[in-house]
């Protein structure tokens, strides 16, 4: 995973698979951001089960090093939060 640009105020991530429970409750316990449910079946754009993580651009740098670290084969979607949900998701 190369280093993204931190451009945007706010950020999502979403992690896919479905075994990332412990990936999940490490984000929220070891950083302290805010992590949704963890989806068991695909939802809106996202094909896999999957769970969302919120951080803005003063956690980007950290937060990304931390995926990159820990992440392993995990596929993972960042993204700004534009107000353009559809596009968010897609390009």
């Amino acid at each position: 995973m190369d280093m993204p640009v931190n451009s945007h105020a706010n950020y999502h991530a979403h992690f896919y698979q479905a075994h990332v429970e412990a990936l999940r409750t490490s984000i929220n316990a070891e950083l302290g951001l805010y992590v949704g449910n963890f989806n068991t079946k695909p939802v809106g754009p996202h094909p896999q089960w999957s769970f969302q993580a919120s951080f803005t651009a003063d956690d980007f740098d950290v937060f990304v090093s931390w995926c990159i670290e820990h992440r392993q084969e995990i596929s993972v979607l960042l993204h700004a939060v534009t107000g353009d949900d559809l596009r968010d998701h897609t390009e």
